[in-house]
């Protein structure tokens, strides 16, 4: 194996260690919940702490990649994928010790869960730049080809979760320790790959560009413009990728989970043909499709009932989001060759970011706001009963009495047959309003990927007035 070709297979594998590991974490929370008596809001901020340090990661270290050279970068984040492991398993012993109990399993959690996400963030800062310098000709294709990698982790995670994971396991449950363990073996695969290999000096760095100049380009209004244009992309792609599995669960009982790897599936297989597409209607017409399609899929997702309309509308959503963050890494990096890892790292914070800020909060409020209109309109005495203790807001929407999940999942969950007929008839309701408050929810983020429609379309007229679309030379300027 060639030298780039070797640097090309390393990069995607370091993607498929973030996907397994992402899909891994999701599934065994609740083994964490049972083991160390975790409340939701305890799993939630182990979860949740890590994704917007990913964003500030990636910026601070794209902004020294070209600087200290992304070999080094690359050998950090092998350490701490390898460490984050070794941290996230403390957390057994140290429960188990009776020196520090919930209180230092939670801590090992946490470290563990954060380092994970430095070591992800150092990888998107580095693989990005790496890859569009491996292939400046076909920079689209390859970045798209190269984040094939993540919803490749997914699969292989999702599977290993539906197969092992939780006491409904398919196949047999085992320890969550050892399902954490597994990323180790594609994180080694990595290390031996990058062990001597010779990484090339980015474009930015062998023309001596200076971070004044990378910040200058930053700074340009069409820079600007496609940051907040990727704002939308983390929102929509991240956001409802973290809910999806959540709200489905009660349309389609116990299917959920499959439904993920589907959608994975398929972006995974189709970010492989990026190349002919776009050789065909350029980057912007495949990000406008792209857009439009994720618009009809969410808003489908958010009026289907039966199996085959929902295969069919994760299929229009799932194709629709395929190609938007590879795209986008692509045409930032064909405009502003100048700005180096710097604007392709600020592409990556953005989306992250905003997935982390708004995505997740605000379709989780789009969810509350519904759920408890639907059941203050049905069964107004129900939701005085299940109502949550105190009122959420998001951004500057109004402040809500959302449903006390604790109360709500305790119904649910329950087995049916131990249920009392006054018991059965709450869980109908509880269901049909958690379904209809997360339906209504995926109905108002389609609302997101349409302003991204209008907003590729400006784009399309922007390039066409300047004679079309092609890639900026380093030289030029």
């Amino acid at each position: 194996m060639d030298n780039r070709k070797r640097l090309f297979v390393a990069s995607f594998v370091t993607l498929i260690v973030a996907g397994i590991g992402f899909a891994i974490r999701g599934a065994i929370l609740s083994d964490w919940a049972t083991q160390f008596g975790f409340t939701k809001t305890d799993l939630g901020t182990i979860t949740g702490g890590g994704l917007v340090g990913f964003g500030l990661v990636i910026l601070a270290a794209s902004a020294i990649a070209d600087r200290v050279g992304y070999g080094r970068l690359l050998m950090v984040a092998f350490g701490l994928h390898i460490a984050s492991v070794f941290v996230t398993i403390s957390a057994t012993p140290l429960f188990g010790d009776g020196s520090g109990g919930n209180s230092s399993a939670y801590w090992a959690l946490y470290l563990g869960t954060f380092m994970f996400a430095i070591a992800n963030g150092i990888v998107e800062a580095v693989i990005n730049p790496l890859t569009a310098t491996l292939y400046p000709k076909e920079r689209t294709h390859y970045l798209n080809v190269l984040h094939a990698g993540w919803p490749g982790g997914l699969i292989l995670g999702g599977l290993l979760a539906y197969a092992f994971a939780s006491s409904n396991a398919a196949v047999s449950h085992v320890r969550w320790e050892m399902l954490i363990g597994l990323y180790l073996i594609p994180t080694l695969i990595y290390g031996v790959m990058l062990f001597r290999a010779k990484f090339p000096v980015s474009d930015a760095a062998a023309a001596g560009i200076s971070m004044a100049r990378m910040m200058k380009e930053l700074a340009a209004p069409l820079m600007l413009f496609l940051l907040v244009m990727h704002a939308m992309v983390g929102y929509v792609e991240l956001g409802t990728d973290s809910w999806i599995v959540n709200i489905m669960q009660n349309v389609i009982q116990g299917q959920a989970f499959l439904l993920f790897i589907y959608t994975s599936a398929l972006m995974f297989v189709l970010r492989f043909f990026a190349g002919p597409i776009v050789h065909r209607i350029n980057p912007l017409g495949l990000l406008f499709v792209s857009a439009g399609l994720a618009t009809g899929g969410l808003y489908m997702l958010g009026s289907s009932a039966t199996g085959f309309a929902i295969i069919v509308a994760a299929t229009v959503y799932g194709a629709g989001k395929t190609f938007f963050w590879p795209t986008m890494l692509g045409v930032v990096s064909e405009q502003f060759p100048r700005g180096g890892a710097l604007t392709l790292g600020a592409v990556g914070a953005i989306g992250m970011l905003s997935a982390g800020l708004l995505g997740g909060p605000g379709i989780g409020y789009k969810q509350d706001y519904f759920a408890s209109e639907y059941l203050q309109q049905q069964h107004p005495a129900l939701y005085e009963e299940f109502s949550a203790p105190g009122e959420r807001g998001f951004l500057f929407f109004p402040e809500i009495t959302g449903l006390d999940g604790a109360k709500v999942g305790g119904v649910i969950e329950a087995d049916p047959s131990a249920l009392s007929p006054v018991d059965t008839e709450y869980r109908g309701a509880l269901v049909r309003a958690s379904t209809y408050g997360g339906q209504m929810a995926l109905k108002w983020t389609a609302l997101v990927p349409l302003m991204m429609v209008f907003g590729y379309l400006l784009l399309i007229l922007y390039f066409r007035s300047r004679g079309g679309y092609k890639p900026v030379s380093i030289n030029e300027g």
